[in-house]
C-alpha cells in the first residue's frame, strides 16, 4: 500500500521498488528479521528533514522514545530550517543537518560530502520519520545501523530491516507515534514544544515590550509554504479588522522573511494598524511569542503547528490539505474549511477543481470571525 497522492510520483516509486527488489533480492533473501533488543540499542538516529512544520509534528516521538531507552544517545538529521525547532530539547543529544536536493533546490555536490560524513557515524538503530524512499535510499541506507525502521507507503521497505505497519490515515503525530510504539515505547503524545532558554524567554520579553504589544494579543500568520494554502489576503484584512474593532484586541502578524510583502499587502488593506513583525523573529523567537499569545489564527503551516506544540489555542484555516492529517493536534483548537472531497486527492501544489483553489477562497470572513467569537467563549 503506498501513501502517495502525485501520479507522478507514484509511479516513479513503484518503478524505483521493482528495480531495488531485484537489485537487494539476493542480500535480502538470507536476511532474517530479528526482535529488537533494547539492550543492543545505544545510538538512536531519527531522520526527519522537510519541512519545519513536519519535524515539529515528529516532536512527541522524543520522549518515549528516551523512557523506552534511556542509556541511549538520540541525534536528529534535520533540515537547516528546521533545526531551531530541536536547539536545547531535552530529549536530544546532538542535531545533524543535512539539507536534501531532493526538497530543496540546493547542489547536489553537498550530499557526497554529508554522505562521508554519515558513513563514520555508527548507530545500533535508524527511525526514518517520513516514509519516504529516497530519506530511506539515501540517507538512512547509507548510515551504518543494526536496525533500520520506518513506514513503506512511501516505497524502500526492502531497504529496512523492520517496516511499521500502516493502518490508514491519521494525524501526522500520530504516524510519528505509531513508529515508536512499534518498539514498545508508550507513547501519548502530550510531551512536545519547543524549549526556549531563559535569555530567549527574556528576548521574547523585551519584543513584547519594544513593541508595545499588551497582553492579552492575538498572533495571525496569512502566509504559507504553499500558495494555495493562503486564505485570500483581502479576507485577511477584513478578518483582522473586524477582531479589532469587535474585540478590542491587539493583533500580532507573524512570519518569515519571505512573506513580508504578503503581510505589507494586508497592512495596506486595513483600516486598524496591527503590529507587524513579519520576517523579524527567528523561529526561537517566534516560539515565544506564539506561546505568550491567547489565540493564533493562520492557514496549515509551520507557525500554526509551532503554536499547537507551545499548547496556544488556535483557529485553522484549511483548504486543500487535510485537517485529520495536519491540523491542530490539541482538541481546543477550531478548524474552519468546507466540505470538498477532492481535497484527498489533491497533492496541494497544483489545483484540477473545476473552480481554481475554490476550497480555501469559499471560506468566508463570517466563518472564521465566528470561530474566533467562539474561541473566546
Amino acid at each position: 500500500m503506498y501513501k502517495i497522492i502525485n501520479k507522478r510520483k507514484l509511479i516513479a516509486t513503484i518503478a524505483a521498488d521493482i528495480a531495488g527488489k531485484t537489485l537487494f533480492w539476493p542480500a535480502n533473501i538470507f536476511r532474517k528479521a530479528e526482535p529488537i533488543n533494547p539492550e543492543n540499542v545505544r545510538e538512536i538516529l531519527i531522520i526527519r528533514t522537510a519541512y519545519i512544520g513536519d519535524v515539529v509534528m515528529t516532536l512527541p516521538m522524543l520522549k518515549p522514545l528516551k523512557d523506552k531507552f534511556p542509556d541511549s544517545r538520540i541525534t536528529f538529521l534535520t533540515s537547516t530550517g528546521a533545526k531551531e525547532i530541536l536547539v536545547n530539547n531535552p530529549y536530544i543529544d546532538e542535531i545533524l543537518i543535512y539539507d536534501p536536493f531532493w526538497f530543496y533546490h540546493i547542489s547536489k555536490k553537498s550530499y557526497i560530502q554529508f554522505f562521508r560524513q554519515l558513513r563514520k557515524k555508527k548507530y545500533d538503530l535508524i527511525i526514518e520519520a517520513r516514509g519516504d524512499i529516497r530519506d530511506i535510499l539515501l540517507l538512512a541506507c547509507p548510515a551504518k545501523a543494526k536496525y533500520k525502521v520506518s513506514y513503506g507507503v512511501g516505497g524502500g521497505a526492502y531497504l529496512l530491516t523492520h517496516v511499521v505497519p500502516y493502518n490508514g490515515l491519521k494525524h501526522k503525530v500520530e504516524y510519528h507515534l505509531d513508529l515508536v510504539r512499534y518498539l514498545g515505547c508508550m507513547a501519548n503524545g502530550k510531551e512536545w514544544r519547543i524549549y526556549l532558554t531563559n535569555g530567549e524567554k527574556e528576548a521574547v520579553r523585551k519584543v513584547l515590550i519594544n513593541e508595545q504589544i499588551d497582553k492579552p494579543f492575538l498572533c495571525a500568520h496569512p502566509g504559507g509554504r504553499l500558495a494555495l494554502k493562503r486564505w485570500p489576503i483581502e479576507k485577511c484584512a477584513r478578518l483582522y479588522d473586524r477582531i479589532i474593532n469587535d474585540f478590542k484586541i491587539t493583533v500580532v502578524l507573524v512570519g518569515s522573511q519571505q512573506e513580508e510583502v504578503l503581510a505589507t499587502e494586508i497592512v495596506k488593506r486595513m483600516r486598524n494598524d496591527p503590529v507587524n513583525l513579519t520576517g523579524k523573529l527567528d523561529l526561537r523567537i517566534l516560539s515565544g511569542v506564539l506561546a505568550e499569545c491567547v489565540l493564533f489564527i493562520g492557514n496549515d503551516s509551520a507557525p500554526m503547528h509551532i503554536a499547537d506544540a507551545m499548547k496556544t489555542p488556535i483557529v485553522a484555516i484549511f483548504g486543500p490539505s487535510k485537517s485529520r492529517e495536519t491540523g491542530p493536534y490539541d482538541k481546543k483548537c477550531l478548524v474552519v474549511q468546507k466540505k470538498f472531497p477532492c481535497r484527498f486527492t489533491c497533492d496541494e501544489s497544483v489545483c484540477k477543481h473545476n473552480v481554481y483553489n475554490e476550497c480555501i477562497n469559499a471560506v468566508t470572513t463570517d466563518d472564521v470571525f465566528n470561530a474566533v467569537k467562539e474561541m473566546f467563549k
